[in-house]
């Protein structure tokens, strides 16, 4: 996937979104850090970690849903205004092929940005020990631009 060029509203995104994502402890917990940021894309990785597992030893689908719902948060966030936070208001995961490998990697893109609801796409690899990629599941978001409201803010 690939974003189109996005004119972001804030020349200081980048920094934004890492602060922000710094702040997250949900993808603390998760073991993920953010590998790019960019005007209306962001990658996540992070390693497989046994306490992320379902009871076959993959990645659990509600793990990789947070980390892609994460990417495609963030991919809108920066689009948006300086003061504006972001909100997932809807999202489908397609489950590909089972979570597999030591490490993986999520993208969020934007597909359209708007100045209330924004719609992103998220793909998810699994990397095995050879570096060997495999595609294991897509997202779809809807995400709200949120401005002025108390304890909402990137």
């Amino acid at each position: 996937m690939s974003a189109t060029a996005f004119q972001p509203q804030d020349p200081g995104f980048a920094a934004r979104v890492r602060e922000s994502f710094r702040r997250q402890a949900a993808m603390d917990t998760l073991g993920a850090r953010l590998a790019a940021v960019e005007a209306g894309r962001v990658v996540i990785e992070m390693a497989w970690a046994r306490g992320l597992t379902q009871q076959h030893g993959f990645l659990h689908a509600g793990m990789l849903a947070a980390a892609l719902d994460s990417a495609c948060g963030y991919a809108a966030s920066t689009l948006m205004p300086e003061d504006a936070g972001v909100l997932t208001i809807e999202f489908k995961i397609n489950l590909l092929a089972p979570a597999q490998g030591p490490r993986f990697r999520m993208e969020g893109v934007v597909v359209k940005p708007g100045r209330t609801i924004s719609v992103a796409e998220g793909r998810a690899w699994g990397i095995a020990g050879d570096g060997q990629e495999k595609l294991i599941a897509t997202l779809g978001a809807t995400l709200m631009t949120v401005v002025g409201r108390d304890g909402i803010r990137h």
